[in-house]
Order: C-alpha cells, then structure tokens, then sequence
C-alpha cells in the first residue's frame, strides 16, 4: 500500500515583518496577530524560483537519509514555475541526476494543490508497480504580489516542501473528497502578472464549503470528530482556519495554526505542518483539508501505521 513516508521542507531564511509595515498597509497589530495571522512572511531570494525551491526541499528529503535514487515518481505542484516549458518536474530530474525510468509530471493547482496530487500520485505510482515517488510543492507567490495590495502580500509567503510515497508509510491513505466551484474562479486569479484576490469572496467559500467537506470526509472513513487527533486545514490566515474550526466545534487542541512565522505557503501549507507530526507518534489520525485557487477543495484522512 501507497502512503506517506517521510516529508521534508524548506524555507528561506529572508523574513518581511508584517508588524514593521502595519503603518503602511493601514492596519492594525491586532488586525495582524488576530485576523491574518502572518507576523511575519518568508521571502525567497530574487534568483530563487520554483525550480530552486523544490530542489532545496529535495535535498533535504535526501539529508534526512533517503535514496534520491530510488524515484520512480517526481510530481511538482505548482502555478508558479520558473517558466512554462520544460516543466519543473523534468527541470529537478536533471539537475539531480536522477534515474531515466522516473516518471515527471507537474500539476497546476494551488491551495487544495497537495491534497489531490496525494490521491494523484499514490493512484499512479500502485497502477503502475513505482515503489517510490515524490511531491514537490513549490510555488513562490512573492513572484506575483503587487507590493501595495494589502489584499495578498500581507498573507503570502514562500517555501517548499517534499513528499515521500512509498511502500513502507508512516501514514496510509484514507478516501478523499473533491470539489470545484469553477464559476468563483475569478475570486482568485493572476492578471497581467499580478495575482488578485476578493478576500470577502474567499473567506465565504472557505467558511461555508470546508465545514461541509469535512463532514463528508469523516463519513466517507466511517469517522466521527472526536476520532481524528489533528486537523490541518490550508492555512489561508488564522480566521479562516479559526472560522472552520468554530463551525464544526473542533477542540481548539486538534486544529493547528503554524504559519504565523511564514506565512501561507499555498499547496505547501499543509505539509510544511504534517512534517512537525511525523515526529508525534501519538497523533494517529489526522485530517486535511485544502481549499483556494479555482475554486477547488480536497480532503483526506491520514492514518498512522508506525
């Protein structure tokens, strides 16, 4: 069985403090720490793209003792890539030397990004016998932000992670759920170079669509709330994952709110946390959920098998 074995990260060390600039942007301290969240937002280097991101990521997957090698599967998600052709996947294969039998392929979603390259990748690697594969997300916003829209580069920041699938899982795979509102698609979308975002829109969808996903999630894995020890949902900001937590009167204990230091990474949100509780062997069962750009959503249950 496919499952999750080890997952690295990466971020960069280049911080913006969102306190610093409150003045400029017309906000409020309490409007950082309470509503978004983001004191502060990690900035990747202005050479440092998609490509360089998911590499470090790699990289460490491998500094944690983990053959490289061995990859039959290397899937990039992203929306951001260094550029459109070749793919990002192909771009990392080669840099790393990796083994000519591995299969590349980039997936262009966002914040729900993880989640369904899980269902993806896993499907893939077991219809075709792959022992091993990895996710890659990487997608650095701080490409896109306009530098006065207090709408998105008060929330976004950079980062990487990576996924190790394999035969040998700390985590197996429950059943998914997916869904698109693809009429809201303009709620959240890059024009002319410069991503835009209806924040009101955005929280709506998050706050009334993900408490009902949840819900179908647990009921698809014959789960109830009190079953699940973790809930890591996309952190969007601290009002959104507090909204949802509210709406589905999860314990305050279960949910996790990490990206005060980083900021929302987009479809490395949810990893950059499952990295910390690979390290919990009591936390057994954890549900995810990712939601954003498209507007799509996807949920799952992980398992702790060791």
């Amino acid at each position: 069985m496919i499952g999750i074995q080890a997952i690295a990260r990466y971020l960069p060390a280049q911080r913006v403090s969102n306190l610093e600039r409150k003045e400029a942007f017309d906000v409020s301290a309490e409007f950082i720490e309470q509503r978004l969240g983001m004191r502060r937002l990690a900035l990747c280097g202005p050479e440092e793209g998609a490509t360089a991101l998911g590499l470090k990521a790699l990289e460490h997957l491998a500094a944690q003792g983990h053959d490289l090698g061995a990859l039959r599967a290397l899937v990039v998600v992203t929306q951001n890539p260094d550029r459109n052709i070749p793919h990002a996947s192909a771009e990392m294969h080669g840099r790393l030397g990796l083994s000519a039998e591995c299969a590349c392929f980039d997936i262009s979603l966002g914040c729900s990004g993880w989640v369904y390259a899980l269902s993806a990748v896993s499907a893939f690697m077991e219809a075709n016998g792959l022992d091993a594969g990895a996710i890659v997300t990487a997608d650095p916003y701080s490409k896109i932000l306009d530098p006065g829209d207090r709408n998105t580069c008060l929330l976004f920041g950079d980062g990487a992670t990576a996924t190790l699938l394999s035969r040998s899982p700390v985590y197996t795979l429950g059943k998914f759920t997916f869904g698109t509102a693809g009429e809201q698609a303009e709620a959240l979308a890059c024009n002319a170079g410069r991503l835009q975002m209806n924040g009101r829109a955005i929280f709506n969808f998050a706050a009334r669509q993900v408490p009902l996903d949840v819900a179908k999630v647990l009921e698809r894995n014959g789960l109830r709330v009190e079953d699940v020890d973790a809930f890591i949902f996309h952190q969007g900001s601290r009002n959104i994952v507090e909204t949802i937590a509210r709406r589905l009167a999860l314990p305050a204990e279960k949910v996790r709110f990490e990206a005060a230091d980083y900021g929302n990474t987009v479809s490395s949100s949810i990893p950059m946390i499952l990295a910390d509780e690979m390290a919990r062997p009591a936390v057994r069962t954890i549900l995810v959920s990712g939601f954003g750009v498209g507007l799509s959503w996807s949920s799952a249950i992980l398992r702790r098998r060791s």
